[in-house]
């Protein structure tokens, strides 16, 4: 048997995958890239036991990324594998509940100047801007924002959580300066939340 190589239509094809790559760089750079030099500053948590912060994170409401649009029932799950670096892995279900599984696999580099800040690498090279900028005692709620203001994420441990205690986290998330209207709450959290607040979206899309 001879196998033939269409070499012609692979050099055709290669200058097509370079420019996706750039597209998709330009736009990575765009979105996530020289985020620490812009916005108001954006204050962390004093201090940060990054191994107790470890584990499973749901995410109970966030504003996405483009690439996140349709991400339902999203959950981080974090893995320290050295002193300043974090396995990141993004998992959701595409499109509905009963969608596939998808993963996305990052890297957080844990910043020097504190533990709390981290540059989270979705491509090489780019590193965006992450930081905890709540948590609370139990280690059992956190948000996650950036200086930009542009994307944010409320997480806990557990799928859902009290409605009181879900709404002192939107408080929170205000107080940041981030637009709640812009929020979309994932269920089965929104089934379970009675928003007293009348600046979040009365319909979020249903996650």
């Amino acid at each position: 048997m001879i196998l033939r190589f269409d070499l012609c239509g692979w050099e055709r094809r290669k200058p097509r995958r370079q420019l996706r790559s750039a597209l998709l760089i330009t736009l990575m750079i765009g979105l996530f890239g020289c985020s620490y030099q812009t916005g108001k500053p954006m204050k962390v948590i004093d201090q940060l036991d990054l191994p107790r912060f470890m584990g499973d994170w749901h995410v109970l409401a966030d504003i996405a990324t483009p690439f996140d649009r349709n991400a339902v029932l999203p959950l981080e799950r974090y893995k320290l594998v050295d002193d300043n670096i974090v396995e990141t892995i993004y998992q959701y279900h595409d499109g509905s509940p009963e969608g596939p599984i998808r993963e996305r696999h990052l890297k957080g580099f844990v910043s020097t100047d504190s533990n709390a800040i981290w540059g989270m690498q979705i491509i090489w090279p780019i590193k965006a801007d992450y930081r905890v900028v709540y948590l609370d005692d139990a280690y059992q709620t956190t948000i996650i924002g950036r200086v930009k203001r542009d994307f944010v994420w409320v997480m806990a441990r557990t799928p859902t959580i009290a409605s009181e205690d879900f709404e002192a986290l939107l408080n929170e998330v205000q107080a940041l300066g981030y637009d709640l209207d812009r929020l979309r709450i994932h269920e089965p959290m929104r089934s379970q939340w009675s928003p007293n607040q009348t600046s979040v979206q009365d319909s979020p899309p249903r996650n």
